[in-house]
């Protein structure tokens, strides 16, 4: 093939192939009606910190001082934060200076102990069954992105940078609604997303291309001038406003000031925070931050000394990010695993101090978008292995998240085997709760 009508069929690719699946105006439908009050709506975007492996909750927001060396290790001096009576783990010094803006949930429970299911149900609410439910996520991509009116050129569901690949995140809603994963290192300045910025190559030299392509594809140009191919262009130009457009800046962390750079650290994980904080600026719905390295079986002070540091950095300049620029109220920060970590610790080989799977207790932190800071939910009991006080299920999490985001308590979704089905059943849960966290959202 020749090289003039290899460009020629790559420009009708870009058309035809890579973006009308994403953005086809067709496929926008009437929003649900939605009643309720206060802060129902107060939510626009949500950036999920997914804790990739389960961290542990004892090493946290959910500390046992008193619970002695085989349950703390050389963790056990709590921090006061700056809301009185509220301490959490000495790992977190920075994130101890705004309590005030983030809510402590201490009893959530589910009994899993395994990846997939764990992950499966915290991000879901549901139990493993008939069907594959879609993912927090997805659901929000749907109501909140391409069902809802969504306008923005970058797809209302991003995750940095990987899927975890333990669970399909669209589930029966099928390919339209899973995430768009970035791909790339973060840590890397420029950021190369796949698909959007290609590798090795400058801004310039991308635009220089695109005058070459154009100018290269007469076929296209002159089938344009007769009137065909309006959507496929349409289609074409916002494929490259995400990849050099306004759009693409969003993913870009080069201009941002040394003083934000340092608020946030910097790293893989601090610059996906710093994205994230962008992608909300740009309106986008849904972001995920993938954040691996939580399965600490062996030497999990080792780990933790290493996570935590960098962790407790970025969270709490996300946080502190948001509320200065005014978008803490309309987003929401959520930081969970799939379960937490064994209490009593096993110091003996092959894993040294290391931590196992604990789904009976764990611990959550919400933030922002109409949920309260500066207040705890729930109690485990003296060494965190069991709740005491006010179980929380993972539906009672998901319910209370999408209650603030204005997505209809009663609202369904419509299986391919058609059943109607809801985003959430309180009742599939085996665990006897409250049902929403009312006491941390305002009223």
């Amino acid at each position: 093939m020749k090289r003039r009508d290899f460009l020629k069929i790559s420009a009708s690719a870009v058309a035809s192939v890579s973006v009308p699946s994403i953005w086809a105006s067709d496929r926008v439908v009437p929003k649900s009606k939605i009643e309720g009050k206060g802060s129902f709506g107060k939510a626009k975007s949500v950036i999920q910190i997914w804790l990739w492996g389960g961290p542990s909750q004892i090493d946290t927001w959910d500390p046992k001082p008193d619970a002695g060396y085989d349950y703390c290790g050389p963790l056990n001096k709590p921090i006061e934060t700056n809301v009185s009576g509220i301490r959490i783990s000495q790992t977190m010094p920075m994130l101890a200076k705004c309590a005030d803006k983030y809510s402590i949930v201490r009893s959530v429970t589910h009994g899993i102990f395994a990846h997939e299911t764990g992950s499966y149900l915290v991000q879901t609410g549901r139990e493993p069954g008939r069907y594959v439910y879609p993912c927090v996520g997805a659901v929000v991509s749907k109501f909140k992105g391409y069902d809802g009116g969504y306008k923005g050129v970058i797809p209302p569901y991003i995750v940095l940078t990987t899927p975890q690949g333990r669970f399909s995140e669209s589930g029966f809603l099928g390919d339209k609604y899973k995430p768009f994963a970035t791909g790339g290192d973060p840590s890397k300045i420029p950021f190369e997303v796949e698909g959007i910025v290609a590798k090795g190559m400058s801004r310039s030299r991308q635009q220089i291309r695109r005058e070459i392509l154009n100018g290269e594809n007469t076929l296209f140009n002159a089938m344009m001038k007769s009137g065909g191919l309006s959507k496929q262009s349409s289609a074409r130009e916002q494929a490259y406003n995400l990849i050099l457009g306004d759009a693409a800046k969003a993913f870009d962390i080069s201009n941002e000031p040394k003083s934000i750079r340092d608020l946030y650290g910097y790293g893989r994980f601090a610059n996906s925070c710093l994205i994230a904080r962008k992608l909300v600026e740009e309106g986008v719905p849904y972001i995920t931050i993938n954040y691996g390295g939580w399965d600490t079986h062996k030497g999990h002070f080792q780990e933790m000394s290493r996570l935590m540091p960098q962790t407790d950095r970025a969270i709490s300049g996300l946080i502190t990010d948001l509320h200065s620029r005014g978008l803490l109220d309309s987003t929401i920060v959520w930081w969970s695993g799939e379960f937490g970590r064994t209490p009593k610790i096993d110091w003996e080989a092959p894993y040294f101090g290391g931590r196992g799977h604990w789904g009976s207790a764990f611990s959550t932190m919400l933030a922002g978008g109409g949920f309260k800071g500066g207040q705890v939910v729930g109690k485990t009991d003296s060494k965190a292995e069991k709740v005491v006080e006010r179980p929380v299920s993972p539906a009672d999490v998901i319910g209370s998240i999408y209650w603030n985001l204005g997505i209809a308590p009663d609202a369904t979704l419509t299986t391919p085997q058609g059943d109607v089905v809801s985003l959430t059943d309180p009742n599939e849960s085996k665990i006897k709760t409250k049902g929403v966290l009312k006491e941390i959202m305002y009223a």
